[in-house]
């Protein structure tokens, strides 16, 4: 989903970069698939972290977290913990599961959650999951269905097969994940990159979390949710990492 884009520009700037998929996800093991767990995906963030570290040539002082969407919600609330990281690069970050909750509304939601309750209870008894959409057409049900939502596929590789079904009951486990509670906390080079025109992680919420945050800089884009994967947009957000990076963690001569 053009994090490789990423990773390759961090690269070329002289960085080491470990891009991974969350167990249940892509290439990783894992089952059942597919089902979000926020708590499982901060364990495999730091069992990633610990990773990298171990690598020949890292120095493990200067670890720098990057998260786009939810996963930018997750380097946030890893780097409230401590860790020793360097600094964190949050591009359209979740902040706020009840904000993006009244932005996408009440009947999304509601859908969603009749969907989750049936996949929970089936779960326990043993059932495969009940997937629904990660992306749909407003007024469906799918965890994102603003009218941005269809850029989501447009990030997917020429002539790669995705699946973008998730496991209902992911809800419960997003549904009260609001990572901004802790930013106060992120006592690191912060970078917090926000959409003006985003639908599924609203700026405001983004806003008023670097508010709290003592070494945050904050950088607004007149752009959607999905924009800043791709063409011009990509530019203007990859290029002020790469800058942010240089200021704040400046790959050693």
């Amino acid at each position: 989903m053009r994090l490789d884009a990423y990773a390759e520009r961090f690269a070329d700037a002289g960085y080491h970069v470990l891009v991974f998929d969350y167990r249940g996800f892509g290439e990783s093991d894992g089952t059942p698939r597919r089902v979000v767990n926020v708590d499982m995906q901060h364990a495999d963030w730091r069992a990633a972290i610990a990773f990298a570290r171990s690598q020949t040539g890292v120095d493990a002082t200067k670890t720098v977290l990057w998260g786009s969407s939810l996963s930018g919600g997750h380097v946030l609330a890893l780097a409230s913990e401590g860790l020793g990281v360097a600094a964190v690069i949050a591009q359209v970050p979740h902040i706020d599961s009840s904000v993006s909750a009244r932005e996408g509304g009440t009947t999304r939601w509601s859908s969603l959650a009749l969907h989750a309750a049936w996949d929970q209870a089936a779960g326990l008894l043993g059932a495969p999951p009940h997937y629904v959409p990660a992306s749909g057409k407003p007024g469906c049900v799918a965890f994102m269905n603003a009218p941005e939502a269809a850029g989501y596929l447009r990030l997917v590789p020429d002539g790669f097969e995705f699946d973008q079904s998730i496991a209902a009951r992911s809800l419960f486990s997003l549904m009260n994940y609001s990572p901004g509670r802790t930013a106060s906390r992120i006592s690191v080079p912060t970078l917090v990159q926000v959409a003006s025109d985003d639908e599924t992680t609203p700026a405001s919420a983004a806003i008023s979390a670097v508010e709290r945050m003592p070494m945050s800089e904050l950088k607004t884009y007149q752009t959607d949710h999905f924009s800043p994967y791709l063409g011009d947009t990509f530019e203007a957000f990859v290029a002020d990492q790469v800058a942010f990076l240089e200021r704040h963690v400046p790959v050693a001569d």
